[in-house]
């Protein structure tokens, strides 16, 4: 695996030094995050979740129109929802009509209620997750919410502002190339090697992982 340096230089001599900073994204401070009210949580979630395997401009286009007929994303009115209430947004043109991913905004906002009983605020179980245990985050939103698995909880993340790797085809490649993994990591044991060397590359650099995750895919793409 090549020091930081290296890929940092790489990436530089491929994309120049005002683009590459340019491209690099940006993360909110823990308090920010704490901050953001569980309506916002609930709101990019969900949006990651309709912005997976469809065209993100429709979404981008028709989400005014999303969020008045889901109350504004609030937990509490999500959350109750009746059957009935979801099946009729089938027939509602503001909407994006895709019966699974309407059913996911009210499991997410029993997830948000639920984390913010034990954690005061959904803000706070985000802003203090550890960065240098990312991958379990990203566990428990799998685990806990509902289609926030592959990388669909990592763009989540990364919408609100939660420093985290996006495991994108050219941070894969980037890793392949570095012989931290040999494909497409998935299994428990390759995320927690992706883990370790994102770890070593932060402490070598002092860069937040989401800018890590950017330059590695810049040190590979044409």
């Amino acid at each position: 695996m090549e020091a930081f340096d290296q890929i940092y230089a790489r990436a530089l001599a491929r994309k120049g030094e005002s683009q590459l900073e340019a491209w690099l994204p940006k993360h909110r401070s823990e308090l920010a995050l704490k901050r953001l009210p569980p309506e916002r949580y609930l709101s990019e979630m969900s949006r990651a979740i309709f912005c997976s395997g469809f065209v993100w401009k429709i979404v981008d286009y028709k989400w005014p129109g999303i969020d008045e007929a889901l109350h504004g994303f609030d937990p509490v009115a999500c959350a109750y929802q009746p059957d009935e209430a979801i099946e009729a947004l089938m027939g509602d043109t503001r909407v994006i009509r895709h019966m699974k991913k309407l059913l996911s905004v009210r499991d997410n906002a029993t997830f948000i209620l639920d984390v913010e009983r034990s954690h005061q605020s959904f803000g706070r179980y985000i802003a203090e997750w550890p960065t240098t245990d990312i991958i379990g985050l990203h566990a428990a939103l799998k685990k806990r919410g509902s289609r926030l698995g592959g990388r669909t909880g990592a763009n989540f993340l990364r919408r609100v502002g939660k420093d985290t790797f996006c495991l994108t085809r050219d941070v894969v490649g980037a890793l392949v190339r570095q012989g931290v993994v040999d494909r497409n990591p998935t299994a428990k044991r390759d995320l927690q090697q992706v883990q370790d060397a994102f770890n070593e590359w932060q402490q070598q650099s002092g860069r937040p992982l989401c800018e890590i995750s950017r330059i590695l895919s810049c040190s590979i793409a044409g």
